[in-house]
Order: C-alpha cells, then sequence, then structure tokens
C-alpha cells in the first residue's frame, strides 16, 4: 500500500481523503497532519472555554449553492443535507446580495462539522500539531520533516495549505518546484481579516431584528452574525455568540499587530454599531492572514503536480475559488491525478 501524507485538514485536506477512501480504498494508507490544535482550517468552529455548547463559527459562515454546482456537486450537498450536517438558511440576513437561482446552506453544530464529517469517513489517521517544516527526497520516498518529531517517509504528498505556507517550506523541495511553477505560484494571493468571536451567558439578550448583516459604511467592520441565531439553533440553557469580522482594507492595514492591539479597536466599532450589546463573558480573536483567495493560479486548475516520481501535488481554493464548491474541485482534481498515477 502506498502511504499518502495529506497536508491540512480543512475543506480540500478532508474531502481529499474522503474521496481516495472511496475510490482507492486498498490502495492507500492515508495520514493528515495539521499544524492546528483542531480541524476546520478556514471552515474554523470555536468553542467557549466555559461551556462548550456555546460556538461560533470565525471562517465561512454558510455555504452558498449556485445552480451550476448545484447540479456539479448534487452528491455531496445530498449527502450532506441527509446527514443533517446541512440544512437551508431560513434566518434573516441583511444586506445580502441575492444571486440569480442560488440558495443558502447553514451548518447547525458548526461549519467545521463538514470537514470533521469528511474526516471521520475517510477513516484516515489524523495528527494535530504537526507542522511541516522540510520536504526531502530519500530513496524515492519523501521524507516529511516537522517542528518537533521525528522524519516520516511517504509515497505521495498532498500539499493543501495556502500556497504563500507551502513556498516557505525548506529542504529538497526548493529545488524540485521549477522555476517557472514557483512564479506562477508567487502569483497566487489572499485577502486578509480579523474575526472576533463573543461569547456570552445563558439567557443574554442581544437584541437586534436580524440573524446576521453585512455592514457597509464601517471602516473596520464588514459583518456581524449572531452564531446561534444565523443556524436556528437558540436554545434556553445556553448563551448566544457572535462573529464579527472585519473589512479587508482594516485587515490588511493591522495584518502585522498583535492580537491584543486589534481586539480593543474593533471593539470600539462594534460599540458605534451596536451600542447596547451586553458584555460578553468571553472574546476570541483571529487573524486570518489568508482569509479568501483574490488572485488564483492561472488556469484554476484545481491542482499542480510539482513532482511526478515520487508523486507530490499542492491543491486547495488557491487553484479554483474561495468556497465550498472551489475546494471540492481541487479535491476531484488531486485525487482523479492521483489515481491516473496509480
Amino acid at each position: 500500500m502506498s502511504r499518502v501524507l495529506i497536508v491540512g485538514a480543512g475543506l480540500t485536506g478532508s474531502l481529499c481523503a474522503y474521496l481516495l477512501r472511496k475510490e482507492l480504498p486498498s490502495k492507500l494508507q492515508v495520514v493528515i497532519w495539521d499544524k492546528a490544535r483542531g480541524a476546520g482550517g478556514r471552515m474554523s468552529t470555536s468553542r467557549c472555554p466555559s461551556d462548550p455548547n456555546c460556538t461560533v463559527d470565525l471562517g465561512a459562515q454558510y455555504i452558498t449553492v449556485t445552480p451550476y454546482y448545484a447540479q456539479k456537486h448534487k452528491r455531496f450537498y445530498e449527502e450532506l443535507l441527509a446527514q443533517g450536517i446541512c440544512k437551508p438558511l431560513g434566518a434573516v440576513v441583511e444586506g445580502m446580495v441575492a444571486k440569480d437561482g442560488a440558495y443558502n446552506l447553514v451548518t447547525p453544530q458548526g461549519v467545521s462539522s463538514i470537514v470533521k464529517h469528511y474526516l471521520k469517513q475517510s477513516g484516515a489517521d489524523v495528527f494535530y500539531e504537526r507542522q511541516v517544516t522540510q520536504i526531502n527526497l530519500r530513496d524515492g520516498k519523501w521524507e516529511v520533516c516537522r517542528k518537533s518529531g521525528s522524519p516520516e517517509p511517504f509515497d505521495v504528498v498532498v500539499l493543501t495549505m495556502p500556497v504563500p505556507q507551502m513556498l516557505q517550506l525548506q529542504g529538497d523541495i526548493v529545488n524540485l518546484i521549477k522555476p517557472s511553477q514557483r512564479q506562477q505560484l508567487e502569483t497566487i494571493s489572499y485577502s486578509s481579516r480579523y474575526a472576533l468571536g463573543l461569547f456570552y451567558e445563558a439567557g443574554t439578550e442581544v437584541d437586534v431584528p436580524w440573524a446576521s448583516k453585512y455592514i457597509t459604511n464601517s471602516p473596520c467592520i464588514r459583518f456581524i452574525s449572531i452564531d446561534d441565531k444565523k443556524r436556528n439553533l437558540e436554545s434556553p440553557g445556553v448563551g448566544p455568540s457572535l462573529v464579527v469580522h472585519t473589512s479587508v482594507p482594516f485587515g490588511i492595514e493591522h495584518l502585522e499587530q498583535e492580537k491584543e492591539v486589534v481586539q480593543p479597536l474593533i471593539l470600539k466599532h462594534l460599540e458605534t454599531i451596536l451600542p447596547n450589546l451586553p458584555q460578553p463573558m468571553y472574546i476570541k480573536c483571529q487573524k486570518w492572514r489568508y482569509s479568501q483567495v483574490t488572485e488564483a493560479f492561472p488556469g484554476c486548475p484545481g491542482q499542480l503536480t510539482l513532482y511526478s516520481e515520487p508523486l507530490l501535488f499542492c491543491g486547495g481554493d488557491g487553484f479554483t475559488h474561495s468556497n465550498f464548491d472551489g475546494c471540492t474541485e481541487s479535491a476531484l482534481q488531486i485525487v482523479k491525478t492521483l489515481a491516473s498515477h496509480l
């Protein structure tokens, strides 16, 4: 059996593992490493330290399904709906731009539940807090080094982290990437933003007429959502949670500052928009350095084969576009290419 390492436990990585289990179950042993403490990547759901039932989505908020992808990715949407992982968005989202024929889905258990579903179904060996630092070629295999712990050999490596992080890897990979490929990879760019998750005690009232709202007149804040209201999961025993996404210009301006400096600035702007907001019992500040792809790899191929013997791929939304369907397209292309080499 070939040993495959997928770097990144976000949507592309988890879908890759899931599809490999379905299509090549007897040929591969799949291992996933992620540098974070849990699954999700930018489909991140954070829990309140004092009440794990109180959660907030800090990354993706809902999934917009266009008519084209509703057909093309029908099997994925049908499964997520049938399993209760997704459901139609019924809450009021002020300022949402409706797309012709499109509809929206939310995740009752938080957006990371999609990634966790695919990881569970994949049967992959998943390890967290494993940050890849070097990739070397040793005796026809990839020797993958991590920040702490011994290097391990793999027959195939699939990189699904944001492309700038991939380009920071050391070892033989530096010289194995062709100059023309590196030049194209360096054209991939991402927007940056901050997200704040605010957690409240049970019984707290957040008195607004909407579940989520796009903000157009703030120099700092672009989107606010009462997360439990958005998911239609308001429960008397669980406090509400609120997420704030900053605008991209604000994110870029404050990108290199410490979160402890940026958090009070966001809260000050939030107070001007929602002056009667109660005091939260806990706040989580998330810096999204690589929030959404603004310039994808030329031609949006879904994946790029960096080396063919042994196989080394990279994929993710940097090779398509930043949403559920973009990551799904990338995972499908990676699996298709991998299957053709076996």
